[in-house]
């Protein structure tokens, strides 16, 4: 049986293709220019997150308008494929179903709003920056440079913690003195410390609070307030300053010591002799 394969390949469908191929190409050029010039008329004020919402939303509408414009010049009958899409549909439908719930999840993620491209952020044991928000799932620049993704499912149903939300944000020292210390010489060096560190931030006050008698210190926990993009620079001053003014101030920070008290044995262990063994013997 031979087919006729002139039904399909004739100049007619050849025409129609050339013009499709070129409704691709310029439609695709319009729709970059399109997404170009829209990118730059948004206000600089709106976030990483808007911004690609609003560029993929002009990219999924262009090319699905893109679609139909190259099936009508194609005059292809659509008819036949809806049957076979209902079967196909529940197939997929029954297949996808964790894709289905990562698409759901992204919607509430957005809409919530817990963060946003650029935050730094703690999801489980893991942390990093947020790289991007998609349909599926989020992708996060850990702090090691790797690239994590996170299904939106694990991230809706985790505890999330947004490092970097609001301008200014506390750090936490926990440090211990000797009991022989002069609290109240200790709490004003402190303060000092964090006076005079231009990083440091005057309001809120600093927290200092004496926590516990510990096994070989006096724990105290001293609390600082500063700008959210001077984490590490803030890290490093402060405890370098704390061992600085300490030491300078003669102010002890211990250590754990172990002492190991020797004496004379009261029950001393039997000692046997050769000549006794041979005796014996």
């Amino acid at each position: 049986m031979n087919f006729d394969w002139s039904k399909y390949f004739n100049a007619e469908n050849l025409e129609r293709l050339i013009i499709a191929l070129i409704i691709i190409a310029i439609g695709t050029v319009i729709i970059y220019a399109i997404r170009s010039v829209v990118k730059r008329l948004l206000p600089k004020s709106m976030s990483k997150q808007r911004q690609m919402i609003v560029t993929r939303l002009i990219n999924y509408t262009g090319y699905i308008i893109l679609a139909f414009v190259v099936i009508a010049e194609m005059n292809i009958n659509l008819t036949p494929f809806f049957g076979a899409a209902g079967i196909i549909g529940i197939v997929l439908g029954v297949a996808s179903q964790t894709s289905i719930g990562n698409i759901v999840s992204g919607f509430f993620l957005v809409s919530e709003k817990s963060f946003e491209i650029g935050d730094v952020v703690r999801i489980g044991d893991k942390s990093g920056v947020v790289y991007s928000i998609d349909l599926l799932s989020i992708k996060i620049r850990t702090f090691d440079g790797l690239l994590l993704r996170i299904p939106n499912q694990t991230v809706i149903s985790s505890e999330v913690i947004n490092v970097t939300k609001f301008p200014i944000r506390r750090l936490d020292f926990n440090i211990g003195v000797a009991y022989k210390e002069d609290l109240r010489r200790v709490r004003e060096l402190l303060e000092q410390i964090v006076r005079q560190n231009p990083l440091c931030l005057d309001e809120p006050e600093p927290l200092i609070v004496f926590k516990e008698f510990g096994a070989s210190s006096i724990n105290i926990h001293l609390g600082v307030w500063f700008e959210k993009a001077n984490y590490q620079a803030v890290k490093n001053s402060v405890f370098l300053d704390v061992k600085e003014t300490f030491d300078r101030e003669g102010i002890e920070i211990p250590f754990p010591h172990v002492t190991l008290y020797t004496g004379e044995v009261t029950k001393p262990f039997p000692i046997v002799k050769k000549e006794d063994t041979e005796a014996k013997g």
